[in-house]
C-alpha cells in the first residue's frame, strides 16, 4: 500500500510539474507575420530547435534554406518540412561549420545564387568533441560554436545589408552563466561542459559587439536562451549506456520540446517592433537583462579582435 501511494504522490508531482512547465516555463511567440518573398537561413535545421525553427517559418511561406552538414538527414529533413507546410520553396544547402573552406563555399553560394538573405539563424552548436582540433586549427567545439558561425555571419554580411531590414539570431544558452570565458581560454577545451559554457557567453559577447558594428544599417542583431531543450545535442559518449532510460526520463518530463525551445528563436526572427532592442539578449520571447558574465564591454571587443585575428578575417573594423 505504500508504493502505490508513493506512485501516486509521484505521478500527481510529476503532472502538476508538467502543468508548471506548460504555463510558466514555455511562451509562444504569437507573431503572425507573414514572410513569403523572404529568405530565412537555418544552421544546423535538420533536428532539434533547428527543425522546429525551420518549420515554422516554412509555414510562413519563407524560403527556407537549411545549412546542414550531413546531406542524407538534410535531405530528410527538407521532405518532411515541404510534406507538412505544403512549401516547396525549402531546400538543404552544406555546411560544416568546423570548416572554414566549407563556410566560404557556403557563403559564396549564397551571395553568388540567392537575391536575399532576410533572416541568418545561427543554431547550430555541438557538446562534447573533447580535445579534438579542426583542419584550420581550431579546437573542434569553439570552431562549431563560435568561430564558423562568425566567419559566416561576417561573410553574409553583405547579402543581408542588401536585403534590409534583415537579422540575425545567435542562438546561446543560459549556461554561459557558468562561463569562466577570458582571453586566456578562448579556442581552449576546458572541459565538456566549461567549453560550451565559454563558447556560448562567446556567442553573447559576439552579439554586442556587431551590433555595435551594425548600428545604422537596418541589420539588427539578437542572442537568445532556448530553454532547457531535450535534443540529441549531448552525444552517447558523454552517457553511460546504463543511464540512457533514467536520462530520457527526465528529459521528457522535466525538459522542453524543441518545438517549445525554438519560440524565442521564431520570435527574435519574426517579431515586429524589436529593432531597437539589437545587441540584446532574450529568455521566453522577451529581452532580458544581460547576463553578469556578458556585462563587460572590454571583454567583448577582446573576444572580438583576437576572433577576427584567429580567422584571419580583415575586411570588417
Amino acid at each position: 500500500m505504500v508504493i502505490i501511494y508513493l506512485i501516486i504522490i509521484i505521478l500527481i508531482f510529476l503532472g502538476g510539474f508538467k502543468l508548471f512547465k506548460t504555463f510558466y516555463l514555455v511562451k509562444y511567440c504569437k507573431s503572425k507575420v507573414c514572410l513569403l518573398e523572404k529568405t530565412v537561413i537555418v544552421t544546423g535545421g535538420n533536428a532539434g530547435i533547428g527543425y522546429a525553427t525551420a518549420l515554422d517559418l516554412a509555414c510562413r511561406g519563407a524560403r527556407v534554406i537549411l545549412a546542414c552538414r550531413n546531406e542524407q538527414r538534410g535531405n530528410e529533413a527538407v521532405e518532411k518540412i515541404k510534406k507538412e507546410t505544403h512549401n516547396k520553396n525549402v531546400v538543404l544547402k552544406i555546411l560544416d561549420l568546423a570548416s572554414i573552406k566549407s563556410i566560404k563555399n557556403f557563403a559564396k553560394d549564397i551571395t553568388e545564387n540567392e537575391k536575399r538573405v532576410d533572416i541568418l539563424i545561427n543554431n547550430a552548436g555541438i557538446l562534447g568533441s573533447g580535445e579534438a582540433v579542426t583542419e584550420d586549427g581550431l579546437q573542434l567545439a569553439w570552431q562549431s560554436n563560435h568561430f564558423g558561425p562568425v566567419l559566416l555571419t561576417l561573410l553574409l554580411l553583405d547579402v543581408l545589408k542588401k536585403s534590409t531590414p534583415s537579422r540575425i539570431v545567435n542562438v546561446s544558452s543560459g549556461l554561459a552563466k557558468i562561463s569562466n570565458l577570458s582571453l586566456k581560454t578562448l579556442n581552449l577545451y576546458v572541459g565538456h561542459w566549461g567549453t560550451y559554457s565559454d563558447t556560448k557567453l562567446a556567442n553573447i559577447l559576439f552579439t554586442q559587439e556587431l551590433a555595435k558594428k551594425l548600428a545604422n544599417t537596418n541589420v539588427s542583431v539578437f542572442s537568445l536562451h532556448p530553454g532547457a531543450v531535450a535534443t540529441d545535442i549531448v552525444p552517447d559518449k558523454i552517457v553511460y549506456a546504463v543511464l540512457k532510460p533514467l536520462l530520457k526520463f527526465v528529459l521528457a518530463v522535466f525538459y522542453l520540446v524543441p518545438e517549445e525551445g525554438a519560440q524565442t528563436s521564431i520570435y527574435c526572427a519574426c517579431q515586429d517592433g524589436i529593432e531597437e532592442q539589437s545587441g540584446n539578449h532574450f529568455e521566453r520571447c522577451q529581452v532580458v537583462g544581460p547576463y553578469k558574465k556578458a556585462q563587460n564591454p572590454a571583454l567583448a571587443k577582446a573576444i572580438w579582435d583576437e576572433t577576427l585575428r584567429l580567422l584571419k578575417y580583415e575586411k570588417m573594423e
